[in-house]
């Protein structure tokens, strides 16, 4: 068993619903779409993340059409899912800290320069409160 469903199973025991990437409420809590920013500035600067609780985190990616089923293919085994909303997104439910974020956005730029796109930038969505 995964570290994400031994998560998701305990926030169920708990009564709290697991968080999912269509999950109503969800907001952009960080964004970082400037390459020069470290991700743990873009994390350090965001009032509204909540470090304790899982996000949605998601990639904005340029692909081209003929690489989309390619790159859907080298994103699964990881629980990353592939969307299309103007732009395409690669979304994952998963704590955020400094150093996962830098390595999936290393991960996701290599991915986007090998099919041929371009990253784009990253940010994270968690449940609004109140």
């Amino acid at each position: 068993m995964g570290l994400l469903s031994r998560l998701r199973d305990r926030r169920a025991r708990r009564g709290v619903p697991a968080l999912e990437i269509d999950s109503p409420g969800l907001a952009v809590v960080v964004e970082a779409f400037d390459v020069a920013e470290a991700d743990s500035a873009a994390l350090a600067r965001s009032p509204r993340w909540r470090p304790d609780e899982p996000a949605v985190l998601r990639h904005h990616l340029e692909l081209p059409s003929d690489q989309v089923e390619r790159a859907r293919e080298l994103l699964a085994p990881d629980g990353w899912e592939l969307r299309h909303d103007g732009r395409w997104h690669a979304l994952r439910v998963q704590r955020l800290d400094a150093l996962h974020c830098a390595q999936e956005r290393a991960r996701m730029a290599s991915l986007a320069q090998r099919l041929g796109g371009d990253w784009i930038g990253w940010d994270a969505l968690q449940v609004t409160r109140g």
